[in-house]
């Protein structure tokens, strides 16, 4: 129904963000994550919005891109996952976290978010798997392109899974560490562990 609000930003409050379009405050749901994110009160901003229309009540979720849109929208599909429990799941990580533990089947990283348990995580990966691809995962926020078709990362996080680590904190240890986007599989392993 609505697909994005642009406006000023009236009030934050915890999870939610009241967006002055015109006169009209619109009361928005959005990730923890988002409210840190968000510009002070009086500054204007585009937030996409996901609409929830119920027989009590007429809800917006928004984000603050489209990617995370998506994610929240697949999130929603999933049996006993609501707009309550994606919200929740994507308050505790990143979208590209997400999506990579999904891709990964790392149940345990998902199972961290508050009011998902193992059961439900294993059910979330069962349900999108097939629905996030490698490449999703491995691109590189600032360029919006994949890492050399992602290899010298995957063999990092393999080598790094095989110490030990969750598939998801190699990628965020990865990511975290600076590496070159050409960079040799060993010097993306030795800066990744760096940052463990």
């Amino acid at each position: 129904m609505i697909a994005f609000l642009k406006g000023e930003i009236a009030e934050i409050c915890d999870d939610i963000v009241v967006i002055d379009v015109r006169g009209v405050g619109y009361n928005v749901r959005v990730p923890l994550s988002v409210t840190g994110q968000l510009p002070g009160i009086g500054q204007t901003i585009k937030i996409h919005t996901y609409t929830l229309v119920r027989e009590d009540a007429f809800l917006l979720y928004g984000f603050l891109n489209r990617d995370d849109l998506a994610i929240f929208k697949k999130l929603i599909l999933v049996n006993g996952i609501g707009p309550k429990g994606a919200l929740s799941i994507l308050s505790s990580m990143s979208a590209d976290t997400l999506r990579f533990a999904i891709y990964s089947g790392d149940a345990k990283t998902i199972a961290k978010a508050p009011g998902i348990g193992a059961k439900t995580a294993e059910r979330l990966i069962l349900d999108l798997k097939d629905k996030i691809t490698i490449s999703d995962s491995l691109v590189t926020p600032e360029s919006n392109s994949n890492l050399t078709d992602g290899q010298n990362w995957k063999d990092a996080i393999e080598a790094m899974v095989s110490l030990g680590y969750s598939a998801s904190e190699a990628l965020t240890a990865i990511r975290s560490s600076g590496v070159a986007q050409d960079d040799k599989t060993e010097n993306i392993l030795k800066k990744a562990l760096l940052m463990m």
